[in-house]
């Protein structure tokens, strides 16, 4: 069974705090130290994350170091991991890889570009892929739309039983979680694409053509998801966008 530890850290989540989860000798996304991990740190053989984002890997170094952890990191983003954790990897896993005998990766990109969430029995470790209320941060540069959507398709055909998610609550409908946030995004872009058809050209014009509320406290995360929003329509070929001024396509 998979084990939930809410771990107070300096985050924009509005939980305040980043979950870890343990199963099977894994122990994933300890994002702080814990008086509960520290008690588990006998039973512990790996650490993974699912991103790299500095509310997820505060204290990825110091139980791999403590509890001489086998540290992994995804293929291909070795470099960036380190840099993230202050800890080189000692494995790199692909997509589909069987870390454990019950936890398989399993990718899941968007919110970040080496985002993954991880297969276990009783559901699926999910990381900032979903929460159970509200929504997700996709923002530009690092954000992929395209990318977030496809995985949010992804987990909702493979129909785990619940979503552990990075934040808040364990997600016990998956499926309709998945289903909300794509239509949440699906419902953005088609604001953001009116803004840019009714002429509004560059990323602030758009951001408040878009919100109808105050986010002065979020403007740096609302402007970063609605370019990441623009980059999906230019790459498809509804909108231009040349850095500066954002046009119908």
């Amino acid at each position: 069974m998979v084990e939930r530890f809410s771990l107070a850290v300096e985050t924009r989540a509005p939980t305040g705090a980043t979950n870890a989860y343990v199963h099977d000798g894994v122990v994933i996304d300890p994002a702080a130290r814990s008086a509960d991990l520290d008690e588990l740190m006998d039973d512990l053989e790996h650490v993974l994350v699912t991103h790299h984002h500095p509310d997820h890997v505060g204290a990825v170094a110091d139980y791999a170091t403590d509890a001489d952890l086998t540290v992994w990191a995804k293929y291909g983003r070795v470099a960036a991991f380190e840099a993230a954790t202050g800890i080189a990897p000692d494995r790199a896993f692909k997509p589909g890889d069987q870390i454990t005998e019950s936890v398989v990766a399993m990718d899941t990109p968007g919110h970040a570009a080496e985002h993954t969430a991880f297969v276990a029995p009783d559901g699926l470790i999910s990381g900032d892929l979903a929460v159970a209320a509200g929504s997700v941060v996709v923002g530009a540069p690092e954000g992929d739309m395209r990318a977030y959507l496809s995985s949010l398709r992804r987990v909702h055909a493979s129909n785990p039983d619940r979503l552990y998610p990075g934040h808040g609550p364990v997600i016990e409908e998956p499926r309709a979680t998945c289903q909300r946030l794509i239509e949440h995004r699906l419902d953005r872009e088609e604001a953001v694409e009116a803004a840019i058809d009714g002429g509004a050209e560059t990323l602030d014009e758009v951001v408040e053509a878009v919100y109808d509320k105050d986010i002065s406290s979020v403007y740096d995360l609302a402007r970063a998801t609605v370019l990441a929003h623009i980059e999906k329509l230019v790459v498809e070929g509804r909108v231009s966008f040349d850095g500066e001024r954002a046009r119908p396509a």
